[in-house]
C-alpha cells in the first residue's frame, strides 16, 4: 500500500482484546526477518503508553513539557505530548523509507489492509471492518496461514510497483570531446539504439540532467538535476524526488548495447529486501547504470549525496543492495562508449 512519499507494504492485525495480536506479530517477526525483509511495527494502544520510569531524567524533563527522544547504545525511543507526534500517515511515510514492511498492530477502523484475528467467541469481523485480506482462527497453524498471507501480500506490493526508465545525459564527455548522447551510429542517433534497447516496457523513459538530446527524441519529458549537486547522484535524485513511488531503471545515454532480454533478466532480480540491484560483472565492480533502484534507495542516495560522496558504486556497500552477475550473453550491455575509439569499435 503506497502512503504519501513512500511505497512500502502496510498490513494492520487486528482484532479484539485478547485475539493474540501480539503473540501473532511476535511469532513472524523472525522468519521475516529471516527473508530478509526489515519489518517496523506501530502498535495502536488506546489506554496509555509508558516507556519511561518515573523520576529519571527523561521522565522529568517530559514531564516539564518538553517532548523528549532517549537514546542508547542499542535502543532509541521517542515521548510526545498527546497528539504532536507523528499522526499515522506521516509515521508510515518515515518507516516506509527505511523499512521493507510496515506491520500495524490494532487501527480497526483505519482504510488498511488486514488481518483479522477471531477470538475465543467470535465467528466473523464486525460488519463495520473492511479491507480484510484473511480471518485467521485460533489455533496452532494460525502463524503459519498469517505467514502465507504476509509473503504474498507483500511479493504483490513490491512487484506490482510502477517502473519508469531514466537516461542519464548530463555527463562531461570530456574523453570523447562531443556530448555523447548526440553521436551517431551508422548514420543513426546512437540514443535511438539506447531507446530501442530499452524495450516496449519502456516507451516514455525520462531524460535526467543537464545535457541537449538529438531532435529526434525532444519530445520526451526532462528532468533537471537535483540542486547544489553534481555528477550522477544528482540525476538520480532529481528522478526519485520527482517520482518517488517508481523503480528507477537508470541507464546511461552512452550504453548503445542494451537489450531488452538484459533488461528483463535485470528487473527479475528484484525481490522484497533488495533496495536496489547494481549488476557486478566477472572481475570489475558494481555497475551503477543499467541498474535498478526501488524507492527506500532513496534514503541510502540521499545519504551519499549529504556525506559528500557522489559516486553511486558506494550504494553497493549497504547489505540491502544486491549485486549478481549478468549472464555471459548479457555483458556487453554494460559497455560505455566513452572514447573515439570506443565508438569505432562499436560502428565497425
Amino acid at each position: 500500500m503506497s502512503r504519501g512519499g513512500f511505497n512500502v507494504p502496510v498490513l494492520a492485525c487486528c482484532g479484539f482484546s485478547g485475539s493474540g495480536k501480539t503473540t501473532l506479530i511476535e511469532a513472524v517477526l523472525p522468519r521475516l526477518s529471516e527473508r530478509g525483509l526489515d519489518v517496523a511495527v506501530i502498535k495502536h494502544d488506546a489506554h496509555g503508553i509508558r516507556i519511561d520510569r518515573e523520576g529519571k531524567d527523561s521522565d522529568r524533563l517530559f514531564r516539564a513539557g518538553a517532548n523528549v527522544i532517549l537514546r542508547g547504545p542499542d535502543e532509541t525511543a521517542a515521548r510526545w505530548h498527546g497528539n504532536r507526534g507523528p499522526d499515522l500517515d506521516r509515521a508510515l511515510d518515515d518507516l516506509g523509507a527505511t523499512h521493507d514492511l510496515v506491520l500495524v498492530e490494532g487501527h480497526k477502523q483505519t482504510a488498511l489492509p488486514k488481518l483479522w484475528l477471531l477470538g475465543e467467541d467470535d465467528e466473523a469481523p464486525p460488519g463495520d471492518v473492511t479491507d480484510v485480506l484473511e480471518v485467521l482462527p485460533r489455533g496452532d497453524e494460525r502463524s503459519g496461514r498469517a505467514l502465507e498471507v504476509i509473503d504474498r501480500f507483500v511479493r504483490d506490493a513490491w512487484m506490482d510497483r510502477p517502473i519508469r526508465a531514466g537516461i542519464l545525459v548530463g555527463g562531461r564527455s570530456s574523453r570523447m570531446g562531443s556530448p555523447k548522447q548526440l553521436l551517431e551510429i551508422g548514420g543513426a542517433p546512437m540514443m535511438d539504439r539506447v531507446l530501442s534497447g530499452l524495450g516496449p516496457r519502456f516507451s516514455e523513459p525520462v531524460f535526467l540532467g543537464a545535457g541537449q538530446v538529438p531532435s529526434s527524441v525532444a519530445g520526451l519529458r526532462w528532468v533537471p538535476d537535483a540542486p547544489g549537486l553534481a555528477g550522477p547522484l544528482a540525476g538520480f535524485l532529481a528522478a526519485m524526488r520527482w517520482d518517488p513511488e517508481a523503480v528507477w531503471l537508470m541507464v546511461a545515454c552512452d550504453q548503445p548495447s542494451i537489450r531488452p532480454e538484459a533488461v528483463e533478466w535485470l528487473l527479475g532480480e528484484r525481490r522484497p529486501g533488495r533496495w536496489a540491484v547494481m549488476p557486478r560483472l566477472e572481475g570489475g565492480p558494481v555497475e551503477p547504470f543499467l541498474a535498478v533502484y526501488e524507492p527506500q534507495a532513496r534514503g541510502l542516495i540521499e545519504g551519499l549525496a549529504r556525506s559528500g560522496n557522489l559516486g553511486p558504486w558506494r550504494l553497493a556497500e549497504h547489505s540491502k543492495v544486491a549485486d549478481p552477475r549478468p549472464p555471459d550473453e548479457f555483458s556487453a550491455c554494460w559497455r560505455n562508449v566513452n572514447t573515439p575509439d570506443d565508438l569505432t569499435a562499436l560502428s565497425d
